[in-house]
């Protein structure tokens, strides 16, 4: 593991600057899928494996039962007649396969753009894709344009996603932009639409956008909120809704200060707490509290503070929190539309939709009463320590290294990070630099 870089890793919820960690890794070492779903998975069903384990810890499979069992001979067999090497040599196959399009039929090409994807979300494979990237990426992009089927399209925008993961490259996002903006807005499939929002938002945070282009980029995804779907002829599509209020949530973990973007953000994540869709309702009040944790930031050394902690101040791990900003002028309205999510009981939604919200929107209300409370925050107090648990929510990398998901802004990381790689994120996390850099993390055993 990359000790050093993961050790600077962002406790703060900022990442180095791009411009200036691209010089870092350079002059240290020369090396440096948003779930894009298939037509066939549903939505609804994305959400549940990132948001439900035991009370204490959620912890991530490393499986990959989910794709073709072949290649998963390949990458996990221990019969000692297959070669350590052989998923690098399959999937040089399959990337000639991809570029080689005069040979290529439109279901060949969508088959490989899966294995590719498939391959790069289960293994860290940098040194075998980078050498290609100069015909390899624009016959990904060309998959995207042509919309030829919703299979090829889709599948291509998986693997665009894997590919800038794994990539961690300061210039892919300027190179796929335009064209995943033009394809939300205009294709005719809402589940390419669903998979380009996602292929975009990860292009943005990890292919190299400035905050600036970030920014625009929130903005685009906020009208796409605020008009449920309609700004991009996807009217009352939930799961384009949602697909927007999870990039939106992504990119501003990465902005450091979001007073400006607050008020019209909170107005709009607000009004899908009324929404049908219990996924709208949950990507938005996530965003809600994101929103007021990124409200409290550290107080200064030099800042003036009364011996007794104010109304605008909180504790978390023993620094002190002031408050910078209000979130939204009628919080008291606020916590009471979280608090009928939080006990809702209404037959119209399903058992399982009334947990999900019942948990969930405990969690999210607890976090606007108390900004600096993440997810899964627990005031029982720890006999051994004698302290409360506070955060309680861990995803366990290996026997000594876990992912402490103490904050908002690191549970909306951990969701993008999962859509894109699924089970291969702790593999990921152990190799790829751009994954790790992300999360912080920190040893086994209760800190």
């Amino acid at each position: 593991m990359h000790d050093d870089l993961r050790r600077r890793a962002l406790e703060s919820g900022k990442t180095v600057s791009r411009k200036a960690r691209s010089r870092q890794v350079s002059t240290t070492s020369s090396k440096a899928n948003s779930r894009l779903n298939s037509p066939a998975q549903s939505r609804a069903n994305s959400r549940n494996p990132s948001r439900h384990g035991s009370d204490d810890e959620e912890y991530l499979s490393d499986g990959t039962a989910w794709s073709t069992n072949s290649i998963d001979d390949i990458l996990n067999s221990e019969d000692a007649d297959i070669p350590v090497d052989a998923w690098k040599s399959e999937l040089q196959t399959r990337i000639e396969q991809i570029v080689d399009r005069k040979r290529s039929s439109t279901e060949g090409r969508a088959d490989s753009l899966n294995s590719y994807a498939h391959f790069l979300m289960a293994r860290y494979a940098k040194d075998e894709i980078d050498p290609r990237m100069s015909e390899l990426l624009p016959s990904i992009l060309r998959s995207i344009k042509a919309e030829t089927t919703e299979r090829e399209t889709v599948t291509a925008l998986r693997a665009l996603a894997a590919t800038v993961i794994t990539l961690d490259s300061e210039d892919i996002y300027d190179s796929v932009a335009d064209l995943l903006k033009r394809i939300i807005s205009d294709s005719e499939s809402v589940q390419t639409k669903i998979s380009a929002i996602h292929a975009l938002g990860t292009a943005a945070f990890f292919g190299g956008a400035s905050d600036e282009e970030m920014e625009d980029l929130m903005t685009l995804f906020l009208e796409i909120v605020e008009s449920d779907g309609l700004s991009v002829e996807a009217h009352d599509e939930g799961s384009v809704v949602i697909a927007a209020l999870e990039e939106w949530g992504l990119l501003a973990t990465e902005i450091d200060d979001l007073e400006e973007a607050t008020e019209a953000a909170i107005e709009a994540f607000v009004d899908q707490l009324q929404s049908s869709d219990a996924g709208v309702q949950i990507a938005a009040g996530e965003n809600i509290a994101l929103l007021y944790e990124k409200s409290y930031t550290p107080r200064e050394d030099d800042e003036e503070h009364s011996d007794e902690e104010s109304d605008d101040e909180e504790a978390d791990h023993g620094q002190k929190m002031v408050k910078r900003y209000d979130v939204y002028r009628r919080q008291d309205q606020l916590l009471h539309s979280l608090d009928e999510l939080a006990t809702v009981s209404t037959r119209r939604i399903s058992k399982k939709d009334r947990k999900t919200l019942h948990s969930n929107f405990a969690d999210i209300r607890n976090s606007v009463e108390k900004p600096t409370r993440g997810p899964k925050y627990s005031t029982a107090l720890d006999q051994e320590t004698g302290r409360t648990y506070g955060g309680r929510m861990r995803v366990k990398i290996n026997r000594s290294v876990e992912v402490r998901i103490d904050k908002w802004w690191k549970l909306q990381r951990l969701n993008a990070l999962r859509r894109v790689l699924q089970g291969g994120f702790t593999h990921h996390f152990d190799e790829n630099e751009a994954v790790s850099r992300c999360l912080p993390f920190s040893m086994s055993g209760r800190s």
